[in-house]
């Protein structure tokens, strides 16, 4: 029995790393029992074959899990976002940046195609959004080698995971960082307003020693229950510029919504905690109280 990493799952079948190579495991029957299903960063243990097959016998303990991506184990979320085809929906970004807090993940929002947004209002609001945040804001272009070594230095040593709209250049981002993946990119559907799925399954790639970057199948929902986002008293630390506030409210049970008292409220009228930030979370504060679905 040997210790790997889980690359990728396909069919019913993973793709494991590890000292002795990469192995093709199926999945002892046991995992169905338990409800966890290994997934792309799982740190498993094997039974191996001669022939460099084998068979999953124990998921290690997880750090943390996304379930869509689904993926394990993550250091790093790049947030792609582009400023054109589609526009930021940044409701679907502040979700995506909670979960990714609540989860010991650090988020970090990737804005490209910004030579075809005519002008900078767009970006430079976007920007002072999460800059204010405190969350890391790139701003990159694949074509003009814009921004790229700053991810690269954020990759090294991590095990991260791109995800976003489909559409929004993660393929064409990966193509740029690391010529050799040779990712199929797709063009927007106009019809539709969002691109091609054109990733599959969640893959990791290794780029060096114990550095790995995922692709993701683009998405546009989330599932607060699937997420372990159903607890309002958490929901505050999913917004990082709200924690310096914790405490400070007239009522033990504030929710940071309406109440007279707040200093969360009061810093978003004092320009402390930008409005469309408080804006997602009120949101998402009343999507858990009335338990529906992102």
């Amino acid at each position: 029995m040997i210790e790997g990493l889980i690359l990728k799952g396909i069919g019913g079948f993973y793709y494991i790393e590890t000292v002795e190579g990469i192995y093709e495991c199926s999945v002892r029957g046991k995992f169905r029992k338990t409800g966890i299903s290994p997934c792309a960063g799982d740190h498993v243990k094997i039974l191996t074959e001669e022939d460099q097959t084998g068979v999953i016998d124990e998921i290690l303990p997880r750090k943390n899990s996304l379930v869509r991506p689904a993926v394990a184990n993550i250091d790093n979320l790049f947030i792609i976002v582009s400023l054109v085809d589609p526009s930021p929906d940044t409701l679907m970004i502040d979700k995506t940046i909670a979960a990714a807090e609540m989860n010991q993940i650090e988020p970090i929002i990737v804005i490209t195609k910004n030579d075809l947004c005519e002008g900078e209002d767009k970006l430079t609001e976007l920007k002072k959004i999460y800059d204010k945040a405190g969350v890391p804001c790139l701003v990159v272009s694949a074509l003009e080698n814009q921004g790229l070594n700053e991810i690269h230095e954020r990759l090294k040593g991590k095990i991260s995971a791109l995800t976003g709209n489909s559409g929004v250049g993660k393929s064409t981002l990966l193509n740029a960082l690391f010529p050799a993946f040779y990712l199929e990119t797709g063009e927007i559907s106009r019809k539709l307003g969002r691109g091609r799925h054109t990733t599959r399954q969640v893959e990791l790639y290794k780029i060096e020693e114990n550095s790995y970057v995922a692709d993701t199948p683009g998405f546009s929902t989330f599932d607060v229950a699937k997420y372990d986002m159903t607890s309002l008293d958490e929901l505050f630390h999913g917004f990082r510029e709200f924690e310096e506030y914790f405490g400070q409210c007239k009522f033990t049970s504030c929710s940071h919504t309406c109440e007279k008292g707040c200093t969360i409220l009061q810093a978003v009228e004092e320009g402390n905690i930008s409005v469309s930030r408080h804006q997602s979370y009120k949101v998402i504060y009343q999507e858990i109280k009335d338990n529906k679905p992102w």
